[in-house]
Parts: structure tokens; C-alpha cells; sequence
């Protein structure tokens, strides 16, 4: 029993004094200078919020590290992280010396996809950051949509999803990773296709506050072809240019009714019919045409 008991002590005094301890595969665990530590250039996160970040220096500073960094190591003399960029900061800031941290053993061509894995699980990345990092993969090392859901553990929709996110305009991109709109609304955006009219709507969430739900209504209705009231101000949709046949049917419909028919339709086929009125008379005229044409 006696001996159990000293095995268990020597564990957790191997553990504690952060003394270098083998773990799963070709990592270790060990204490390191914080001036030995060098960012990853390829970090997913670029922004970190001063807040939170102070809050983590302060719990820091009264506990220390909960969660070690994990580090590869360049040299004895220089260490890369792979992940926990924002505990190294925050240690920075909490006038720690040195850090515990898991070191691994890692081909340069495996670091930024072993970065990009943890700190999707572990941060919170935006989804830019998150589209953008998804992006590096892609082009730098040749992995493909179904070999990087393999990878991130994430269904091929999700990433394609966050890579249309890179399509949109730079003032969209700019609100989704300031917090300014969310991905629900992101989304909605990027199926109009037309920047122009991404931004006027992206301005109009801004302004209005608008939900999701209500940008998908009006993407909706802009993608039928029709004309949407925002406050104020009313957004055309892109016009696809009408076949010779719908102008002369335009021009026919227009005859009959005596007034000035207005035919719309999207890229995608989609449009509708228009006809104007302009009193309660001229209502009833039309009515009484339509009456007409029932009875037939």
C-alpha cells in the first residue's frame, strides 16, 4: 500500500513541478520562458479583445495557468505557438516569467492545419477568421473541401458556407468580424450575388438592427424580382434584361388594361406582374376587365 502511495506522490509531484512529463504521441510537457515563445505568423486570430483579455492576465495573476499552451519547438532556444496565443498574452501582461505548455513534434507543412484545429475548438474565432484560415489550408496546402472536413471535423456545407463569406464585400466582412452582424445574416447576403445590392441591404441591418429572419424575407423577395421598402427607401433588385417576347407581351397587357403594366424578372427566371391604378375608378375599370375575362 505504502508503495502505491509513493508512486501516486511522485505523479503529482512530477505534474505540479511542470518537470518535463511524456505524454500521448511525440508531446511533452515542460515549463517555458515566456521570451523563448514566438507567435505563429499563421494564427487564425488576429484580434484580441483588451477586456477579456485583461480579466485572463488578473485570473492569471491570482491562479495561474489553468489550460498549458501548446508550443513546437524551433530550436532550445525558440518556441512557436500552435495554440493558446491569448494565454500567452494574457501571461505577458500577468508579469509571469515562464508558462507550462505542451511541446509537440510537428512538420512545418502540419502546423498551421494542428493550429487551425485547436483553436476552432478552443477559441472564438470569428467567422472570418475562421473562413480566411479554412482559406490558407485550401490554397497553401493543397487539401481539398472533403479532405479538410475530414480534418476540422466539420460537414463539407459548413466549410463551403464560411469560404462564400470571403466573396462578400470588404465593409461585410469588416461588421461580421467586428460583431456588428452575425453569420445568419452573412449568409442571406451572399446568395443575392450582387455587391451593390449586398451592401444597401448590409446598410439597411445597420441601421434598422434588422433579425435574420427579416434579411432572409427581403433577400427572398429581391431574388423573386421584386421591390422591397426598407424604412424609407425602396431597393430594386438587379434586373435581368427582358426577352423580345416579354417586352411585346408587356406591351400587349399594357393595351388591354389601358394603363402602364409593369413585368419583372430575376436572372433566375422568377418575376411577376404588375398592374397600376390610379383612383378607385380606374380600380373598378380594371376589376370590371378582369370580371370580364372570368366570364369568357
Amino acid at each position: 500500500m505504502a508503495q502505491k502511495r509513493n508512486a501516486l506522490g511522485r505523479g503529482l509531484d512530477a505534474l505540479l513541478s511542470m518537470d518535463e512529463v511524456q505524454t500521448e504521441g511525440s508531446s511533452s510537457i515542460n515549463e517555458i520562458e515566456l521570451s523563448k515563445i514566438v507567435v505563429n505568423p499563421n494564427q487564425p486570430r488576429h484580434e484580441f479583445d483588451e477586456t477579456a483579455l485583461q480579466e485572463l492576465a488578473d485570473s492569471i495573476s491570482e491562479i495561474g495557468i489553468i489550460q498549458p499552451i501548446t508550443l513546437r519547438k524551433l530550436s532550445d532556444d525558440e518556441y512557436q505557438i500552435i495554440a493558446g496565443e491569448r494565454r500567452f498574452r494574457a501571461s505577458q501582461r500577468a508579469g509571469l516569467k515562464s508558462i507550462p505548455a505542451y511541446i509537440r513534434t510537428a512538420d512545418d507543412e502540419n502546423v498551421m492545419e494542428m493550429a487551425l484545429i485547436e483553436n476552432i475548438q478552443r477559441e472564438d474565432l470569428n467567422s472570418v477568421e475562421i473562413a480566411l484560415a479554412y482559406q490558407h489550408l485550401l490554397e497553401q496546402y493543397g487539401l481539398t473541401q472533403e479532405r479538410l472536413s475530414e480534418r476540422v471535423g466539420k460537414k463539407r456545407t459548413t466549410i463551403a458556407n464560411y469560404l462564400r463569406l470571403l466573396k462578400l464585400p470588404a465593409p461585410i466582412q469588416m461588421a461580421i468580424q467586428n460583431k456588428l452582424i452575425d453569420m445568419g445574416h452573412a449568409r442571406a447576403l451572399v446568395t443575392l450575388g450582387d455587391p451593390k445590392l449586398q451592401v444597401k441591404i448590409f446598410e439597411e441591418i445597420i441601421e434598422h438592427g434588422y433579425s435574420v429572419r427579416k434579411v432572409e424575407e427581403i433577400v427572398k423577395s429581391l431574388s423573386e424580382g421584386e421591390t422591397v421598402k426598407s424604412g424609407g427607401r425602396k431597393i430594386a433588385p438587379k434586373r435581368a434584361k427582358l426577352p423580345e417576347e416579354f417586352n411585346m407581351l408587356k406591351q400587349q397587357l399594357s393595351g388591354f388594361f389601358s394603363t402602364k403594366v409593369q413585368l419583372t424578372c430575376s436572372e433566375k427566371g422568377k418575376g411577376k406582374i404588375s398592374i397600376p391604378f390610379n383612383n378607385e375608378e380606374d380600380l373598378e375599370r380594371i376589376i370590371g376587365i378582369l370580371d370580364t375575362l372570368k366570364n369568357k
